[in-house]
């Protein structure tokens, strides 16, 4: 099984990009993450990459995929985002989303855990097979009938969340996963709401339809985005990582992320080169 590791992050329309993503692998694990902060600039951005850095520092100091153990990262997350807002001035107002995906390469186990409206999707066979359910107003919505997920995407409130990192009154919402089964071919992408609310799920299969490397359909995204793009959009960030199907070699390799059109060589999962 070879995994490979795809990143785009744009500012969009906007003076400057509060999204961040980020992931760390040792040689059994892999976690990724994106996370988009909201508070204007000084502020958004530093609540994203607050809960970046303690939510990969945290996991990998104590790497595991139950729920308590994803729980907790995104509760401590919170509680650091807390702590900086107590700095005051740009930061006093700071919040950020998160959505976290761990994988077991021992176990080829998947989970992921996320609060507000950033997105984990899980393709199998080009279809989607599992996505997150935002934390927010037109989610709610949906659930109670009232839209489905084409109105939800275009509704004028789609942007009001129910949670975000940053709460200090409530604990944010935080929702993990069941544990899943990882298969060659498979398909993982995190992404903001500058990616998935501009394109739509069905946007999104489509191009990865058209798309035969992980560069490819990162490309194809970028370009999508921009097609539709309104005047002033949203920043937009996109980690997708697939599970190569197995050429024969036993041995567990991870393809180091690389932005956009680079295209990496393969390194083990331990960091060395490969042979």
């Amino acid at each position: 099984m070879e995994i490979e590791i795809v990143t785009l992050s744009r500012q969009g329309g906007r003076n400057y990009n509060e999204d961040v993503h980020g992931h760390w692998h040792d040689e059994r694990y892999v976690a990724c993450l994106v996370a988009d902060g909201a508070g204007g600039h000084g502020g958004g951005d530093v609540a994203a990459a607050t809960a970046r850095s303690s939510v990969l520092g945290g996991f990998s100091a104590a790497p595991g995929l139950d729920e308590f153990t994803l729980r907790t990262l995104v509760e401590q997350a919170n509680r650091d985002v807390v702590a900086r807002q107590a700095e005051g001035g740009k930061l006093a107002g700071m919040r950020s989303t998160v959505v976290f995906a761990a994988i077991d390469l021992e176990s080829q186990a998947l989970a992921w855990v996320h609060s507000g409206d950033s997105r984990a999707y899980l393709f199998r066979g080009g279809a989607i097979v599992a996505r997150t359910t935002d934390h927010s107003l037109v989610q709610q919505m949906v659930a109670g009938g009232m839209l489905d997920e084409e109105g939800a995407r275009l509704h004028p409130q789609r942007n009001m969340l129910l949670s975000a990192l940053g709460s200090v009154e409530e604990a944010p919402d935080i929702t993990v996963s069941d544990r899943m089964r990882l298969m060659p071919g498979d398909v993982l992408l995190l992404c903001s709401d500058g990616v998935w609310e501009p394109l739509g799920d069905e946007c999104l299969v489509d191009t990865l339809h058209a798309s035969r490397t992980p560069s490819q359909w990162t490309e194809q995204l970028d370009a999508q985005i921009k097609a539709h793009a309104k005047p002033g959009y949203d920043n937009y960030t996109a980690l997708t990582l697939w599970v190569i199907p197995d050429d024969g070699d036993d041995a567990t390799r991870l393809m180091p992320a690389v932005e956009e059109e680079t295209m990496p060589a393969a390194i083990e999962a331990n960091g060395k080169p490969a042979d």
